[in-house]
């Protein structure tokens, strides 16, 4: 693949919508076309380039069939930019900006961003975590200082406030998602869904970690109520240091998140930090290798 290193490198990469289709094309089938509809290999092209049609059940797609380019008016091209604009700032890029970047509407900008969210959700990224895992919650929502204490709430003592677990793998990859709510009877199952039994755990002194121990091979706890940090190799500066990008995007670029949308904005983030060491045509690249899948609108505006 082409190196390139700016927005103005891509478009000389990809100079028009054909070179956009073969390289589409490379990634998805690797020169052994398939049908979308049937899976069938015997496949074959018009000459007009964009069109195939199966000799099997005889119907006729592209390219974008099956993809999260689906249905998508917009050419190609646009998508590329978005998506290398997406993935190569550090902290996103939102709708709104996108829309005056590439010259579309905010809804179409919106709707793209949560196609190629959809895309970054990878399975790869979701295989246990080994050796020394730390695991943490934060909340989000706003600032605390605006929102309006809660005697009777239980966890956080803040309305309206959402929920996010994370396991981060030191030197690895890291996991997150909202939660309904931070508390054993949440947290435990994810964690044994996500940690391989032989990892070394390091939390807070939340009780919800208390039986962690009995589990896995060693659980290191840090007090942070006390006002100590760091204890040798226990703490979860790791897991604090995400979430500290995680707010910063979301308050400094998204501003505000749905609760029913958040967990796409995690899965970018968790996505993002866990390519960092990828240069930003490796992380293009493979962000393309993922876009099968679709996401409509109704299912985004439902959901």
């Amino acid at each position: 693949m082409k190196e390139f290193k700016s927005l103005v490198d891509l478009l000389k990469a990809f100079p028009d919508e054909q070179s956009c289709r073969d390289f589409v094309e490379k990634l998805r089938w690797n020169g052994k076309p398939e049908c979308p509809h049937c899976k069938h290999n015997e496949v074959y092209k018009f000459k007009d380039g964009k069109l195939w049609k199966c000799k099997k059940c005889r119907k006729q797609f592209t390219v974008k069939v099956g993809t999260i380019f689906e249905d998508s008016a917009l050419p190609l091209i646009k998508w590329f930019m978005a998506m290398y604009l997406l993935t190569a700032h550090k902290k996103g890029i939102s709708s709104l900006q996108l829309s005056k970047d590439i010259g579309i509407t905010q809804k179409s900008a919106w709707h793209m961003l949560h196609r190629l969210r959809y895309a970054m959700t990878t399975k790869e990224f979701n295989k246990p975590l080994s050796n020394t895992v730390e695991c943490d919650e934060t909340y989000v929502g706003g600032k605390n200082k605006f929102k309006h204490w809660n005697k009777k709430s239980e966890g956080t003592g803040f309305q309206d406030k959402q929920a996010v677990f994370g396991m981060i793998e030191r030197k690895g990859n890291v996991i997150a998602l909202p939660v309904v709510k931070a508390d054993a009877v949440t947290l435990v199952p994810i964690i044994l869904d996500n940690v391989d039994r032989n990892a070394t755990i390091m939390t807070d002194e939340f009780g919800g970690y208390y039986h962690l121990g009995k589990i896995y091979k060693e659980h290191g706890v840090i007090n942070h109520q006390s006002k100590m940090y760091v204890r040798g190799e226990v703490h979860t500066q790791c897991i604090d240091n995400f979430w500290s990008l995680l707010k910063r995007g979301i308050i400094g670029i998204y501003h505000q998140v749905s609760p029913k949308h958040l967990h796409r904005y995690c899965n970018e983030f968790a996505y993002r930090f866990n390519t960092k060491e990828s240069s930003d045509v490796n992380r293009f690249a493979y962000t393309f290798s993922q876009i099968n899948g679709k996401l409509q609108y109704k299912t985004l505006i439902n959901n």
